[in-house]
């Protein structure tokens, strides 16, 4: 399978890990990673969360030490931009005008945020955050900003909330559905971020969009509301979703819908080219085998490491559990498998509390799992989703019971509540049927 170098194109996480997993899988000639900006590839969560609160320093970002590069063969190419790829040719250009022959490509492409269209929105204090760039541009202007509004009660949104309003700014955030996330999370643990957010200072406003941004000599001065109302600003930041970076592979010809489509494997339309993570979109047996596009470490990491094996000749279907997180002040959300908008929920811990999971099932089985501030419950929710086990509901309601314990011990019939008296199999009872779609 070692039939010429291996370029990937974005030092993302993806790109980063495809590079690692195919030099320790045994590929043995040239890659090259090839990514846009100046900046070795670094971790870009914490970039909405610590960096952007001051934790966390651009040292303490870094995805690898720079050495590691070198000492694995990977030649990392930074402030390279791949203006087009030459399938016939199997080369990509780059927009210096470079030709770089590939034997396998690798698209690590990402995404990008989605821009305000509002008349105002290119003022020069209107920002968005993807890069890490756009994180010190973001960081020195909170600094001097005392208004903010944000654009979108999305996870983004949500953590520069939280992250600025905790260095004592004053924070609004604009969002056009009724509730936060409303397309992501339960309205349960939406309503549980909006009551933490309000308790924090932020001022949330729901249903309501951004009509115009006023500006005066290039900069916002207010946010002016379909309702009407004009929220005085500083600094406005744009969180309104993202689109994938896949116009090379379109360019190319290779089939993309909202992302480039690949197969469990990885594989393009095109047998010598692969594509991974957030620009990817693939067959999720999470999903019912439905083609979707995540945006997660977790995805990135996984299905790179897949297309990788792939790459060598030991293919892998990716089947990893989709799981994610997001920290909002002393809160961290963590969702497992993936959450449906219909079936059957089930509630462990306290409503009140803020801290508590909701469990989400169709026909019967458990497909996905939100945890607030109950860390135990989503190690437990991968577990069982990885396994595909049988969860009975009325045992997640019971707190006295120590799910992740029981797992541990092997309790399956306890689980699936048919232990009636009977000593613990020694293994956990794999599901009758396959998962449902999500």
């Amino acid at each position: 399978m070692n039939t010429g170098p291996l370029v990937i194109i974005g030092a993302s996480c993806a790109g980063v890990n495809m590079a690692i997993a195919a030099r320790e899988l045994g590929f043995e000639q040239r890659i090259l990673l090839l990514g846009e900006e100046a900046d070795l590839p670094y971790h870009r969560p914490p970039l909405s969360k610590a960096y952007l609160a001051g934790k966390v320093s651009e040292g303490g970002l870094a995805l690898r030490p720079a050495a590691l590069f070198s000492s694995l063969g990977i030649e990392l190419l930074t402030e390279t931009r791949v203006a087009a790829i030459d399938r016939s040719g199997k080369a990509v250009r780059t927009l210096a005008g470079e030709q770089i022959p590939y034997g396998r490509l690798a698209l690590t492409t990402g995404c990008r945020p989605r821009t305000l269209s509002c008349p105002g929105a290119t003022s020069e204090n209107v920002l968005m955050l993807r890069t890490l760039a756009d994180a010190r541009r973001l960081r020195a202007a909170a600094a001097t900003s005392a208004e903010i509004v944000i654009v979108g009660g999305g996870f983004i949104g949500l953590e520069v909330a939280a992250s600025l309003a905790m260095s004592g700014a004053s924070v609004t955030v604009v969002e056009v559905e009724q509730q936060l996330l409303a397309h992501s999370i339960s309205r349960y643990a939406s309503d549980a971020l909006m009551h933490l957010h309000r308790a924090r200072g932020v001022n949330l406003r729901l249903g309501v969009k951004v009509t115009e941004i006023e500006s005066a000599s290039d900069r916002a001065r207010a946010v002016r509301l379909s309702d009407g109302s004009v929220l005085p600003c500083d600094l406005v930041i744009a969180g309104i979703g993202s689109i994938p970076n896949d116009e090379l592979a379109s360019a190319a010809g290779l089939l993309c819908r909202d992302g480039v489509m690949v197969d469990q494997f990885g594989n393009t339309s095109d047998p010598a080219i692969s594509a991974s993570g957030d620009c990817a979109r693939h067959p999720n047996p999470f999903a019912g085998g439905r083609h979707i596009r995540l945006e997660s470490v977790q995805n990135a990491t996984d299905q790179a490491r897949s297309a990788a094996a792939s790459l060598v000749g030991k293919p892998e279907p990716y089947a990893k559990v989709p799981w994610f997180w997001s920290d909002q002040f002393d809160l961290k959300l963590q969702i497992a498998g993936l959450v449906p908008t219909s079936g059957t929920k089930v509630i462990r811990g306290e409503l009140d509390s803020g801290r508590f999971s909701v469990f989400h099932f169709s026909a019967g089985r458990l497909v996905g799992v939100e945890s607030l501030g109950r860390p135990t419950d989503h190690l437990f929710a991968r577990r069982c989703l990885a396994q595909n086990l049988a969860i009975a509901p009325e045992i997640l309601t019971d707190t006295s019971v120590d799910l992740l314990q029981a797992a541990s011990a092997g309790r399956a019939a306890a689980l699936a509540g048919t232990e009636n008296h009977k000593p613990p199999k020694p293994e956990l009872a794999p599901a009758r049927t396959s998962l449902d779609q999500a």
